[in-house]
């Protein structure tokens, strides 16, 4: 049955691209694929028609799917459900009679094993490919022979373009860099590092008076020109290098600094990436659950530590009446999944990474221990709780939390952390809108 439904929607989707000749921007990398999407599209919809990928739906059947309809996130909240998609089909079907088909296709190139971009790059040839960064330890590479394989696999997404095509990547990331000498595209280069075609920087937590993070403030830079630009309700230098592609893809499209700016002001940032929420007893909580890998999992503490220190910079005293400088910083972090052979040193490294900046760590699974035995050297035995689960965990968090505390929630997707986010936000009645995996398909697990 399977294998019935790949064969319609790839056959659906090669006749829309025939019929419509939409332009595709193709994602791919390990880390900041979605953030990177969602702002490209943000700032391509400020001149074009756009669609942009829904769901996490970037494999060979969601990606076709798409293509073909603008009801992939819909798809995705029932839990691929069948009358739903059988209504899509016929849809689709009807939908290439339309003429009101997007000009530009923002989608997702994933690779879950050896092959898969490959595929997808030949079947749905990008004009514009985007590789966001691939990391030391990178995501599944459990079902590749190591990160070498893994790295080849996502640059498959570049060598399949053309010399009128473009390809965008990340300078910081040498992996990603080298992979302007296997494609025919013109190169643009994005990153915060000097060299950088098109360069972030300055990039800075944004705070109310209260020391509250609302959002970042960082630079975009091209040449000598050069625009401020602001990102309200997200966090973390992952959102820097989605605003940098972006803005790369938008000269690509002919637009300028300024008119990138404008449209960055109205990305928010995906759920369960480095979002701010309002907690209980006055709490900050920085919701990372989308997913965890080596590289995500580091950044995502450097941004509470810089979240710690900006605010104690800000204010001496919290509105709520706790000093600044005391709000504690919480880690509550759950296995990184897919890792293999690098599973022990990546969660070591982890807990090594914590250093004496925290003040609690809770550790969620089985791997997660090697955090909290790494973390232990530097931290007092007495504030590290260790659970096996997300809901085994998520009663004594929120007995743990003290007034105004900065608490970071991050662990793999099969870890369900956003649980634990649930427990402790101060509005649970907007879970829906503000949490990921609310979908029958994950509430149903």
């Amino acid at each position: 049955m399977y294998r019935l439904s790949q064969i319609i929607v790839e056959v659906l989707a090669r006749i829309y691209l025939w019929r419509f000749k939409p332009q595709i921007i193709g994602i791919t990398g390990n880390v900041g694929k979605t953030s990177t999407k969602e702002a490209i599209g943000v700032v391509v919809s400020r001149i074009k028609k756009v669609r942009i990928g829904g769901g996490n739906l970037n494999n060979e059947i969601g990606l076709p799917f798409n293509i073909i309809s603008d009801s992939a996130d819909e798809y995705y909240e029932k839990g691929g459900s069948l009358i739903f998609g059988i209504k899509s089909f016929f849809k689709a079907i009807f939908g290439l009679l339309s003429s009101d088909y997007p000009e530009i296709l923002v989608l997702e190139y994933g690779a879950d094993k050896p092959g898969d971009i490959k595929k997808l790059a030949r079947k749905y040839k990008p004009h514009v490919s985007v590789v966001t960064a691939v990391g030391e330890v990178p995501v599944h590479v459990e079902f590749f022979s190591g990160p070498e394989e893994l790295a080849r696999e996502k640059r498959k997404l570049v060598e399949v373009l053309d010399s009128t095509d473009f390809a965008v990547l990340n300078f910081d990331d040498l992996v990603v860099l080298e992979m302007k000498d296997k494609t025919k595209a013109k190169v643009l280069t994005c990153g915060f590092g000097e060299g950088a075609m098109v360069k972030a920087s300055n990039l800075n937590v944004r705070t109310d008076e209260h020391g509250f993070p609302v959002g970042l403030g960082l630079k975009i830079q091209q040449g000598e020109s050069f625009v401020p630009v602001r990102i309200d309700g997200s966090l973390g230098k992952s959102q820097g290098y989605a605003a940098a592609a972006a803005a790369a893809v938008g000269l690509i499209f002919g637009m300028n600094l300024v008119q990138i700016s404008e449209a960055l002001s109205e990305y928010q940032g995906p759920k369960g990436r480095l979002k701010i929420l309002k907690g209980i007893k006055n709490s900050v909580i920085i919701d990372d659950t989308y997913n965890a890998s080596p590289a995500s999992t580091h950044l995502a503490i450097e941004t509470l530590k810089e979240i710690k220190k900006v605010s104690s910079d800000a204010s001496p005293t919290l509105a709520v009446g706790v000093p600044v400088g005391a709000r504690r910083a919480v880690a509550i972090l759950g296995d990184m999944l897919e890792l293999g052979r690098y599973t022990i040193e990546a969660h070591e490294q982890a807990g090594n990474f914590l250093k004496n900046d925290f003040d609690i760590l809770i550790t969620v699974g089985s791997r997660a221990k090697f955090i909290a035995q790494s973390a232990a050297n530097q931290m007092l035995v007495e504030n590290i709780h260790k659970f096996e689960t997300s809901d085994e965990a998520k009663l004594k968090v929120k007995r743990l939390i003290k007034e105004g505390d900065l608490v970071l929630v991050k662990g793999s997707q099969g870890m369900r952390m956003e649980k634990i986010v649930e427990e402790i936000m101060a509005e649970p009645q907007k879970k829906n809108e503000l949490l990921v995996r609310q979908s029958r398909k994950w509430l149903t697990k």
